[in-house]
This record gives C-alpha cells, sequence and structure tokens, in this order.
C-alpha cells in the first residue's frame, strides 16, 4: 500500500500554453483532490473506480483480484502435478504452482497492492457519504461495504493462516485500513490485524452491505451478492449454520437457476454475447475496451475452429484430474485439445478472451447449502440429496440415491474446478497438496518485500 490516493492517483492540474492563455483547460479524466469528491456524482465515480481496482486495467493482461488474480492463485497454490501443470514461462507463477514463492513474488505483491488499492477507493466514498443524494446512500454505502469487505476476506484466507490453525485471535492476518489514505504517514504505518479482527471486520462489512444493497442492482453488488461472500466466508470458518442460512437467502431469492447445457454457464462473450448467464450471482464485467480475463491469460488458448478464443495456454488439465469424471458426465466433457495432434489438454471454461470472469455460480451456493445441511443434519431450503442430485442432473449424471460428506466434495471439485476455490477448500476441510499438509507455510502468501521495507511494523509470514 505505498502510495494509494483517490481514484489511485493524484494528478496536478496543468495548463496548455496559447495565445491569452486562451487554451488553458483543466484535464477531464482526473481533478485536483481537494475538490474530487464535492457532490453525489462525484462520490458515485469514485465508487465505479473501486469496482475497476477489481475489474483490472485494460492494458493487465493478468488479471488483478476478482478478474482473475484471486482464482488463479488459489488454483497454482492447489495445483499438484499429476491433475494440473504449469508450462508457463513467468517466474512468479512457477513460484506458486512449485510452492517455492520468494518475498518479491510479482503475484503476491500485485494481489497486495490492488486490493487495498480497491479498499482504499472504497475508504473513498464511505468517508463522503454525506454527499450522496438521499435516494443513493444506501446503494453507495451497500456497495462500498461489499467491496471493502470481500476484499479483505480475500487477502486474510490468502496472507493469514487457515481460520482455527492455531489461535486466531493472535494469528496475523492483515492491516486493517478503514480511514482513506491520502499520504504515507507515520500514522499510515500500522502492523498486521489478527485473523479473528480481519473476519470480524469482513463479516461486519459483508452483513451492512446485505442489508443495504437492492435486491436488484444491474451487474454490480446486490443483497444476494453480499449473501453470497457471506456464505463462502462462513464456510471457510465452519459455520456451517451462518454459512447454509447465507446461501439459502442467495437461492430462495428466486433471482439465479443453473442454466442448461453446462457449457452455457461459460464464455459469456462467444455464448451469451457477452450478458451473464441466469447462473452468475456476481461476475466482473470484460469487454474489448475495458476490463481484463486472468483467467483467459493463463487458463485458455486460442483454438483455431473457434473465432475469439485466446490465452496463454500455461495451465494444462493432466488426465488424473479429467478420471474423476464420472462417464457422462458434461463437466468432464469440457475439456478441449488446441488441434488433433496437441498433447495439451485445457479447460473450457475460459477460453473466452473477452468473456466475463465468474466470482459467483448459483452452483456453489447450491453445493455450500447441501454440505452444510448434511454437516448439521439439517434440511433448511431442501434436503442435502436433493441439492447434490440437482448439480448432477444438469451435468447429466443420475441422481443418487445415499449421501455422503466425500460425495458432497467430490460435486464441489468437480463443478466448482479451475474457479478459485481448491487452495481454500483444501484448507477448510484439512486436506492435502501433494505432501505438504492444509497448513504448511508454503500455501500462505508471503507479505510483499516492499511492503515491509515501507511498514517496517508489518511482520513477515512463518518460513519466508
Amino acid at each position: 500500500m505505498k502510495k494509494i490516493f483517490l481514484l489511485g492517483t493524484v494528478v496536478a492540474l496543468t495548463t496548455l500554453n496559447g495565445c491569452d492563455k486562451k487554451l488553458d483547460v483543466a484535464p477531464t479524466q482526473t481533478i485536483d483532490q481537494t475538490v474530487a469528491l464535492n457532490a453525489s456524482k462525484d462520490v458515485e465515480a469514485a465508487l465505479i473506480g473501486a469496482y475497476d481496482a477489481l475489474q483490472g486495467a485494460s492494458t493487465n493482461t493478468n488479471g488483478d483480484t476478482y478478474a482473475g488474480g484471486y482464482q488463479y492463485t488459489s488454483e497454482l497454490l492447489a495445483a499438484v502435478t499429476t491433475e494440473v501443470r504449469f508450462g508457463g514461462t513467468f517466474a512468479n507463477l512457477q513460484e506458486l504452482f512449485r510452492k517455492e514463492l520468494t518475498t518479491i513474488n510479482t503475484t503476491a505483491e500485485t494481489l497486495w497492492l490492488r486490493s487495498y488499492l480497491a479498499i482504499n477507493r472504497a475508504n473513498n466514498v464511505l468517508a463522503n457519504l454525506d454527499k450522496v443524494t438521499d435516494a443513493k446512500r444506501s446503494r453507495v454505502e451497500g456497495e462500498a461495504l461489499f467491496i471493502r469487505g470481500a476484499v479483505y476476506f480475500e487477502l486474510v484466507r490468502l496472507y493469514g493462516k487457515q481460520w482455527g490453525d492455531g489461535n486466531n485471535a493472535s494469528n496475523p492476518g492483515v492491516p486493517l485500513v478503514l480511514t482513506p489514505t491520502t499520504a504515507v504517514t507515520e500514522a499510515n504505518k500500522v502492523p498486521r490485524s489478527t485473523v479473528a479482527e480481519v473476519y470480524a471486520q469482513a463479516i461486519d462489512d459483508l452483513t451492512k452491505a446485505e442489508a443495504a444493497l437492492p435486491v436488484a442492482n444491474s451487474f454490480y453488488a446486490n443483497k444476494s451478492v453480499a449473501a453470497a461472500i457471506l456464505a463462502r466466508l462462513y464456510l471457510q470458518q465452519g459455520n456451517f449454520a451462518a454459512a447454509r442460512d447465507a446461501a439459502n437467502r442467495v437461492i430462495a431469492s428466486g433471482r439465479y437457476r443453473l442454466v442448461t447445457p453446462f457449457g452455457a454457464a461459460f464464455n459469456t462473450k462467444l455464448n451469451n454475447g457477452g450478458a451473464n448467464p441466469a447462473e452468475y450471482v456476481f461476475a466482473i464485467q470484460v469487454n474489448d475496451q475495458d476490463g481484463s480475463n486472468g483467467m483467459n491469460t493463463f487458463f485458455g488458448t486460442t483454438i483455431g475452429s473457434i473465432p475469439g478464443t485466446a490465452g496463454r495456454g500455461d495451465i494444462r488439465i493432466q488426465p488424473a484430474h479429467i478420471a474423476f469424471y464420472e462417464a457422462g458426465d458434461a463437466r468432464g466433457a469440457f475439456f478441449i485439445k488446441p488441434s488433433a495432434n496437441s498433447a495439451n489438454v485445457f479447460t473450457y471454461k475460459f477460453l473466452d478472451r473477452f468473456g466475463n470472469v465468474p466470482v459467483v455460480r448459483l452452483s456453489e451456493m447450491i453445493l455450500t447449502r447441501a454440505e452444510a445441511n448434511f454437516r448439521l443434519g439439517t434440511t433448511v431450503g431442501a434436503a442435502p440429496l436433493a441439492d447434490v442430485n440437482a448439480i448432477r442432473t444438469r451435468a447429466g449424471l443420475p441422481s443418487l440415491t445415499t449421501l455422503t460428506l466425500a460425495a458432497i466434495l467430490k460435486e464441489r471439485k468437480l463443478e466448482l474446478a479451475f474457479e478459485g476455490h481448491a487452495i481454500h477448500d483444501i484448507k477448510r476441510t484439512g486436506g492435502t497438496v501433494g505432501t505438504l499438509p492444509f497448513n504448511s507455510p508454503k500455501l500462505i502468501l508471503p507479505v510483499p518485500q516492499r511492503e515491509r521495507d515501507i511498514f517496517p511494523l508489518l511482520v513477515q509470514n512463518e518460513g519466508y
């Protein structure tokens, strides 16, 4: 968080030389910070800037934060060579794949910086709510709280220990910054808050966001979006009752449905004219003018017979992963080779260069409710077996007649494969990554060295 200013930049007004200064103009894309947030429209513009920090700059092909960064980081940390291989040349991603991160890893650094950029922009909005017109204030506040809460949740589970691994009240999380930062001073050089404190802040932000947000809000955050991230957070904590109830609120809203066939839920530019499918609870919007799809960059590849496909083809799916799918499973057929004689196989989910990046799909909420109900012996919203069979039916599989926790977790693994859940599910269920236990320091990102150079109170994670 070296220098994170309003809308990510502070620009002095410039002048143009001309006859009698007639051409002296202020640039329209930036304004002086002292007058930036004087009216409702200014604060609303700042809110769009906070979303932009989630979306990633159009020139950034790696896809920041929710535009792919959080997701592919999770997948590479969880990757084992029997199921996935990384064939790219980027050293930062090789380190993630090999679990040999350094304190100057550029992915860890970029995620940290872009996440705090989003947080600071949200803080600027929250600090100026009095400027927002009454009719819009609740929505604007809810969206800013959602962004801040969601980003803090992503940060703490990437840079901190898994909830319950040791003492949550003393394990270092990430710094909590709840007011706008306009310059780096001694007052800004705060230590890392604890894992418990960061989770508490994220829950508070997301709970207030859900209450403040409208039911419908175009492709921006709404009540269901906030509830969905709360469901994800509570599941990470093992708070199954709260996870179940939050997921059920999303499902019971009736705003979302599983689309068929399975492939219709992906590659939105190729399949849906650029619009979100009815299954998307929240997605990062991408088009040929703005935004970046980091999932396409690394998971995608160019298929000559499918115009609009692209990608570096760095993350390749191995036969051992595909073998997990039952015969007839549409998800098991959702893989492709660039050509008949190619040795590399890629997921079909992210072939679309300008496809929107799914953050939450309805299927995740259904599986969360199923798992939580099963663990608790309850049937809130639906019986666990009914929820799991809904997912299996869409995949073209026969219904199960009995259910186990292992079966639910397998459906989750296959349904949500490569969408950013892998390392977090391994950690919350006490699994392993190869020979590494879920709580290995190698599965936690380092605090970037450049941040520690500026902010000496930031203690480093174990093993770095």
